[in-house]
């Protein structure tokens, strides 16, 4: 059976990064995004989901359906309004959501070399994220390249405007 991106909503909250890994214990691919934040109290990072109650699962539908009840994992598979179906992220969408969510954002510069208008369409063309697709967002005179899932969930990354081009 053909294995895709479905998206879960944990029961409880914040229990992602338990899913998460109680997923990987079981050998199914999975991502959290979260974010390192420096602890209030004593020293060093600590991660917190970044999106509340969200975890994606790489898996076939039948094995998606299982997880709920078979081994009875406390989340709830999220629906596509338009089809009220379990909801799809394609391939490609999910590796550049993933790869824009695991860069720190990039320091800004280089050469611009074509004008952008917020809401083009782009590609990013060197650095860690090249081959990453998405639109130009601009907060505050900087441009971001943000990557969005099913119209609703959003990743957003500082990139060099020289490493940007728009898409045709």
């Amino acid at each position: 059976m053909q294995q895709c991106w479905y998206v879960a909503r944990t029961r409880y909250f914040h229990k992602e990064i338990q899913m998460r890994d109680m997923l990987t214990e079981m050998g199914i691919e999975n991502f959290v995004p979260t974010v390192k934040r420096k602890r209030t109290r004593g020293k060093g990072m600590a991660e917190r989901a970044a999106a509340p109650n969200l975890v994606f699962v790489r898996t076939d539908r039948l094995s998606a359906l299982g997880l709920i009840t078979e081994r009875h994992l406390p989340m709830e598979w999220m629906q596509d309004c338009a089809t009220r179906a379990m909801m799809v992220v394609p391939d490609k969408q999910m590796d550049d959501f993933r790869r824009v969510f695991s860069e720190a954002s990039l320091e800004e510069g280089g050469l611009l070399t074509e004008p952008f208008t917020p809401g083009d369409p782009v590609q990013v063309t060197d650095g860690p994220l090249i081959g990453v697709e998405g639109t130009i967002m601009d907060e505050a005179g900087k441009l971001y390249v943000v990557v969005g899932l099913a119209g609703s969930l959003f990743a957003r990354a500082l990139v060099p405007k020289a490493w940007l081009k728009i898409m045709q």
